[in-house]
């Protein structure tokens, strides 16, 4: 029976890690007009954040963003206002540190069996990358995505390091929790594992490699 079925994929579902996408920093590094996640790009024109979300919800995989008043309404586009996460207080000048943004997208999924931290500036991370992370994140505490033996995102953390996650602040993020505990490195065939958005020149790259830059498109406030 229909109800049945669906039961169990909800089930299914909710054993599932949840990729927490994070969209609260400053990107200072981008001396463009306007944040670099608004920016247009891909082949259809949709902002960075918007095509990061989108290959997130494609995995199949639960998926929340953290990111600031500022970019909700962006955010709240392609997914529930449940899944986006703001971070208050905080907005382009001042953006949340990586290990606060961490700490608040755990805590808000806290019985999730485990969680895949991806940078809202990373839109070329392909679906089948977050699957393959989800995956290996069964048999390990801590797994990263890498491309020719080079350490990318996503990065996958399971259920035991929850109390370690939510503590986290500032700007160094979760690298020491990658460090101190055994790691696994997941080898894909994504270059976009090693690709964010950080700059003027990136957001080119991006837009070259996608078509997106012989339409002309302006930057945007």
């Amino acid at each position: 029976m229909t109800p049945a079925r669906g039961t169990a994929i909800l089930a299914f579902v909710s054993d599932l890690p949840t990729v927490i996408v994070l969209a609260a920093g400053a990107g200072s590094r981008f001396t463009g007009p306007g944040h670099k996640l608004v920016q247009p790009g891909g082949g259809d024109g949709s902002p960075v954040l918007a095509q990061t979300l989108r290959h997130a919800i494609e995995s199949g995989l639960p998926v929340a963003v953290v990111t600031t008043a500022e970019l909700a309404p962006l955010a709240g586009q392609q997914l529930a206002a449940r899944d986006v996460i703001v971070v208050p207080g905080v907005g382009r000048a001042r953006g949340a540190g990586v290990g606060d943004s961490i700490a608040a997208g755990v805590a808000a999924r806290a019985d999730a069996p485990g969680w895949l931290i991806l940078p809202g500036d990373m839109p070329r991370v392909l679906p089948r990358t977050l699957r393959a992370v989800a995956q290996a994140l069964q048999d390990h505490p801590v797994v990263y995505a890498q491309h020719q033996g080079r350490r990318g995102h996503p990065v996958g953390f399971s259920a035991e390091l929850y109390s370690e996650l939510v503590v986290l602040s500032g700007d160094e993020g979760a690298r020491r929790l990658v460090a101190r505990y055994p790691s696994e490195g997941v080898e894909v065939d994504d270059p976009g594992v090693l690709l964010g958005i950080d700059t003027v020149d990136d957001l080119s790259a991006w837009r070259a490699a996608s078509g997106a830059e012989s339409s002309g498109q302006p930057l945007v406030r």
